[in-house]
């Protein structure tokens, strides 16, 4: 399977929406900036949306109303390595209350994977940040443990966007 993803102006994004009124497409929206997600055996990407493998998928991405992109780069020595961490996660995530979906996302023309979680709400999300199972999830972040500390895996740093529905 794989996840396309368009990212572009409001405007433009419910363009997309009414060309493909049967689609189950996801539109999201973050001030006059708007995301267009949909899932859809591997092919090739229309025109415009970026295309990912979908490395873990628990959840349906239609349930959620709040979506949190964590973009992290990675360069071409270290993906074996960072996706071995998410082949191999604990996956607690699942188990908090408002959670919908998460997708692992394998770049297929950039070195930006991007894991994409979505929730009922803003607030279930910030419960999740400052749960015991998020701190369980990122014990190693920062240590000698931790993938964040090994040469050559992070080309840039990462960074967040958030969207709601």
């Amino acid at each position: 399977m794989e996840l396309y993803k368009w990212t572009g102006p409001r405007d433009q994004g419910i363009s997309i929406l009414a060309s493909s009124p049967n689609s189950r497409l996801i539109y999201l929206v973050d001030g006059e900036e708007s995301t267009v997600l949909f899932e859809a055996e591997a092919g090739t990407a229309p025109q415009g949306f970026e295309a990912f493998q979908i490395l873990n998928a628990v959840g349906d991405i239609n349930d959620g109303f709040y979506a949190v992109f964590n973009n992290i780069p990675v360069s071409e020595e270290g993906r074996e390595l960072f996706e071995e961490r998410f082949q191999n996660r604990a996956g607690k995530v699942e188990e908090e209350p408002g959670f919908a979906a998460i997708r692992v996302l394998r770049p297929l023309n950039s070195d930006t994977y991007i894991i994409l979680t979505l929730w009922k709400d803003e607030e279930s999300f910030t419960n999740w940040q400052q749960s015991q199972a998020y701190s369980h999830a990122h014990a190693k972040r920062g240590t000698s443990d931790g993938i964040d500390k090994r040469p050559n895996i992070f080309p840039r740093p990462s960074f967040v966007k958030t969207y709601t529905r």
